[in-house]
């Protein structure tokens, strides 16, 4: 999860202040997210997956 939210971060299609604005997340917070120096909240991650409308699903494993 953590690749795919760092993926649409760097696209660099908005600013990362105005995923701020957009999420309540602090710039700092996605910069420091992005260049692979801390992680996010669970919470955080919850409005970046919906800011960029990435899902996340559980998949049923096949036992063996």
């Amino acid at each position: 999860m953590s690749e795919l939210l760092r993926a649409a971060l760097a696209e660099g299609r908005e600013s990362l202040n105005a995923i701020q604005r957009a999420t309540g997340i602090k710039r700092q917070s996605l910069a420091t997210f992005l260049r692979g120096e801390s992680t996010l909240r669970l919470d955080a991650a919850d409005k970046l997956a919906a800011h960029f409308g990435i899902e996340c699903r559980r998949v049923r494993r096949r036992e063996g």
